[in-house]
């Protein structure tokens, strides 16, 4: 059959990437305490195109992603685009999927289970020149509350929930459990999916007296993060202030 893909392009533009993009895809992460987490991704992967090729073959971003979606490690997805890019012929092959991550968090007081919501990306990149990059970013739902407000009030504060992103250029194995854990002591309480009356007591003044600016979170994540020995990485968190019409942001990143 004929291939038009591999047939020559005269207009010698080359095309940084060319590739597939929102594909939703059932994988399997590693889980802490499960071992394995199931759960479905949004993947984009591209390669670059030389400008005398008409077209790559898209069917081979899904045959090769395929063969790794039941072990879609930290470490397997490099050699998941190491593979693609070879597949394809390409100097350059790009990833990233993004999952939902469950973990079951008990209430502090009544120990109740429940299910917690995290947004995990994988983004990474193998070039011939260049070797390999690879990131990992985790999104913390959280809540602050305001030192500002508590200073100058006779009673009570604003509080609000924010969210804290985090990104980490990848050079040793971590569990993502045990870095939200570290983001959400940074925080003036973490958030929980199930709360009874004495939890939400507890809750309530655990932020209290942990008042938190998201320039405090931001600080603070930092110091977490740089403890943990990585090279790279950036931090943000915005909250979505409860008595302004206006959200409050901080971001900063780090290179040793």
């Amino acid at each position: 059959m004929r291939d038009i893909q591999n047939e020559e392009d005269t207009r010698e533009v080359p095309l940084q990437k060319v590739g597939v993009k929102n594909v939703k895809y059932p994988v399997q992460v590693l889980d802490k305490a499960k071992k394995i987490q199931n759960t479905t991704a949004t993947v984009n992967l591209f390669v670059n195109l030389p400008h005398n090729f008409k077209g790559t073959h898209m069917s081979r971003f899904i045959e090769v992603f395929h063969k790794y979606h039941e072990d879609i490690s930290m470490n397997n997805f490099l050699d998941m685009l190491e593979e693609i890019r070879n597949k394809l012929d390409a100097e350059r092959a790009f990833g990233r999927i993004t999952f939902p991550y469950f973990i079951e968090k008990n209430a502090p007081v009544t120990k109740s289970p429940g299910i917690m919501q995290y947004i995990c990306t994988y983004e990474g990149e193998t070039s011939v020149n260049e070797g390999k990059k690879f990131f990992v970013s985790i999104k913390v739902p959280i809540a602050t509350l305001c030192p500002c407000s508590k200073a100058i009030s006779e009673y009570g504060a604003h509080n609000q929930r924010g969210l804290v992103k985090i990104k980490i250029q990848y050079k040793d194995f971590f569990w993502i459990e045990d870095i939200i854990k570290m983001i959400e002591d940074c925080a003036s309480t973490p958030l929980y999916t199930l709360l009874k009356r004495q939890d939400e007591k507890y809750v309530t003044e655990h932020a209290y007296d942990n008042p938190r600016f998201v320039e405090d979170v931001v600080r603070e994540v930092y110091l977490g993060l740089k403890d943990m020995g990585f090279d790279w990485f950036s931090v943000e968190a915005e909250t979505d202030e409860s008595i302004h019409n206006h959200n409050a942001y901080a971001y900063t990143e780090f290179s040793k």
